[in-house]
């Protein structure tokens, strides 16, 4: 009887060491899926909500917002307001999926954080067996999108702020019988302010720049819809629907208008809270829902009110001679102006740290500011070399947008999810197909209209 009670008491101590063995296992497998990477995320300096809201607001209004009555021109008044819309619905469809994407991934491998390359490489890498080999070459391939990308905007941006200086130098030096300068001689003049704004090298420090540069747009913003009100509207002289061979710009130009995702992921890593980013409303919804409103906004009531003559920025549409106008043109230069230390971190981030090791370490700082200053001049020296805004913007939106805002989220969506689940009847494999078709159209077709513009131009 005393045998088999021990024995009894053996075994189930034996048992209760079993089971305590596995739930111990089961905890331990468990803990990768409950892996918080904000509580493991060191941020120097974090951006409040306000400051990644502001930061997300000017990387989407910039000079894209003012081309938009040239978008419209190019689609028609009812297909572009629709097409607006179903592209900002897409856009902010793809910055979410590549933000969702990059936090499951982050949970998944127990990472505190990663950037939209890395997104890229971990997903591959974590994939199936037989994408996993692509893992460097998408890190590459997007680091280079990135780098083409934002340092085409930034040439963008430096011919839109000399062209707003130039018209407004004309009108005065019409009147005082002076010579007009060549637009070619204001760009290297801004230089003086690119300089020491393309040095700042902390995204904290461009947050009081953001948030000035969004004042001058709104401000900006109320005076050019005064004139564009300041007639009645009316249809006559607009096309509801533009010609076929005209629509591949309109989407390039509202593509490059509305996406800011190089600025998204070093957001969404460098905030406080983020998990305020994703959600309803979340900082990323707000941000999209006044971007895309403005953007109807001006590309509807712009075309409107100017039709045909609509100029590639639509503040250059507005009459010089007038005081208001002036205003307007040197408000927004200045907005864009500050903007360029913001698109100028995003490449800079991607391109310095892979040319930091060829330096030894006490001159590494030195070489960094050398790097900067020399690579602000080449986006100087691109600007100067092609000043004409309209079809640079269709191009850089077809070339580099469609491929970084709207290919490789959908890409990255649907590696991430490939053997967690793609959704009943593979939703997320068929819709990110699709995203990915439109990405390659919007590509091809704008490009090569784009090209043909400028090869007529010059």
């Amino acid at each position: 009887m005393d045998t088999k009670s021990s024995a009894s008491k053996e075994s189930l101590s034996v048992i209760s060491l079993e089971t305590l063995n596995m739930s111990s296992t089961v905890k331990l497998a468990g803990q990768k899926d409950e892996y918080d990477p904000f509580e493991h995320r060191q941020v120097e300096h974090p951006n409040s909500d306000i400051g990644a809201l502001a930061h997300l607001l000017k990387s989407s209004l910039g000079t894209g917002v003012l081309a938009m009555p040239m978008a419209f021109l190019n689609g028609g008044l009812a297909f572009s307001l629709a097409g607006t819309i179903i592209v900002g619905l897409i856009c902010t469809h793809c910055v979410h999926i590549l933000v969702k994407s990059s936090q499951d991934l982050c949970r998944r491998e127990q990472i505190p954080s990663l950037g939209f390359a890395e997104t890229a490489e971990v997903a591959f890498s974590s994939g199936p067996p037989q994408f996993r080999k692509f893992s460097t070459a998408g890190r590459k391939f997007v680091n280079g999108a990135l780098l083409a990308t934002y340092y085409s905007a930034l040439c963008v941006y430096i011919v839109f702020v000399a062209r707003s200086i130039q018209q407004v130098a004309d009108h005065y030096m019409e009147e005082e019988g002076i010579e007009k300068i060549d637009i070619r001689v204001y760009i290297p003049m801004l230089l003086v302010a690119l300089v020491p704004i393309s040095l700042v090298r902390d995204l904290k420090y461009l947050v009081p720049f953001s948030a000035l540069a969004n004042v001058f747009i709104l401000v900006s913003f109320a005076i050019t819809l005064y004139y564009m009100f300041n007639q009645e509207p009316n249809t006559e002289g607009t096309e509801m629907i533009a010609p076929a061979e005209k629509i591949p710009l309109f989407f390039a130009t509202v593509i490059f208008a509305m996406e800011g995702i190089g600025v998204v992921m070093p957001l969404e890593n460098s905030m406080k809270k983020p998990g305020h980013f994703l959600g309803c409303p979340g900082i990323l919804n707000i941000a999209m829902f006044i971007v895309v409103f403005l953007y109807a906004a001006i590309g509807f009531f712009g075309y409107l009110r100017f039709k045909g003559k609509v100029e590639a920025s639509v503040t250059l549409n507005l009459p010089t001679e007038e005081v208001l106008a002036q205003v307007v043109k040197l408000l927004y230069a200045a907005a864009i102006l500050f903007s360029y230390g913001l698109q100028y971190y995003i490449p800079t981030s991607i391109a310095w740290p892979n040319i930091k090791p060829m330096f030894r370490e006490s001159f590494q700082y030195t070489a960094e500011m050398i790097f900067r200053v020399v690579v602000c001049c080449i986006t100087v020296a691109v600007a100067a070399a092609v000043p004409n805004l309209g079809p640079i913007i269709s191009l850089v939106g077809a070339l580099c947008f469609s491929t970084l805002g709207l290919f490789c989220p959908a890409m990255i969506e649907t590696i991430t999810c490939w053997n967690t689940g793609l959704g009943r009847g593979n939703w997320r494999l068929w819709k990110n197909c699709l995203i990915m078709v439109f990405a390659v159209c919007a590509l091809v077709a704008g490009s090569y209209v784009s090209i043909l513009e400028i090869i007529d131009t010059y």
